[in-house]
């Protein structure tokens, strides 16, 4: 199995939508693939549409498997903040990390997407990186968006998740906006691995996990 951890330069970029296509395109490709959702917060007008029911459906399971039930909170707050706030035990970085290898399958793709950006708090003891290594990833998806700010974003981002093979999808990359293109041709003259469109991502990441 080959654990991908997907996680974004900050809320809003896109990052669960991204990870929808890569599911349907690796399902697609015929590939065996997992994807998890190890803790979730959520405003709680968004049930029915939070990020693992998302996620569920692309994966074609119950969303109960892609982040298990006792770890959403209906509170639009960083996880460990939602708990508390609601009253909830606190949780660690080893509990997710136990609960994620346990949904996993032997073999193929586990996708797991964390919440937040690399250093948002997903425990009361670590953030997405510290999830990232103890899942045993080696490979990570850092999903931006395309326009004003991202070079900063996508820099400050790849250096927390040194250590890792990191491909940067540029979410909403707009061809005919000189913005986007002048963004993404910087960061690959800079040695980033750029991926702006979706079939692109899916492609580079098959590339990195050859079928057995």
């Amino acid at each position: 199995m080959t654990t991908v951890f997907v996680t974004g330069t900050g809320t809003g970029v896109g990052k669960t939508w991204t990870l929808v296509h890569l599911v349907h395109a690796l399902r697609a490709s015929g590939r065996a693939v997992t994807v998890h959702k190890p803790v979730q917060s959520y405003a709680p007008d968004e049930l029915g549409r939070t990020d693992a029911e998302l996620l569920a459906g692309a994966a074609g399971v119950d969303a109960g498997a892609v982040c298990p039930r006792h770890r959403w909170y209906a509170i639009p707050m960083a996880p460990p903040m939602a708990a508390d706030a609601l009253g909830a035990p606190p949780f660690t970085i080893a509990d997710l990390a136990v609960e994620t290898r346990a949904a996993s399958a032997p073999e193929g793709i586990a996708l797991v997407e964390g919440a937040g950006g690399p250093r948002s708090p997903l425990a009361v003891d670590g953030d997405n990186v510290d999830l990232a290594r103890a899942v045993g990833a080696s490979l990570a998806i850092l999903v931006a968006d395309a326009g004003l700010g991202t070079i900063n974003a996508v820099r400050l981002c790849a250096d927390a998740l040194a250590g890792f093979d990191t491909l940067v999808a540029l979410n909403r990359f707009a061809p005919a906006e000189n913005l986007h293109r002048r963004n993404r041709d910087w960061l690959v003259e800079a040695g980033y691995q750029i991926l702006e469109h979706h079939h692109r991502l899916t492609d580079a990441l098959l590339e990195r996990v050859p079928q057995h």
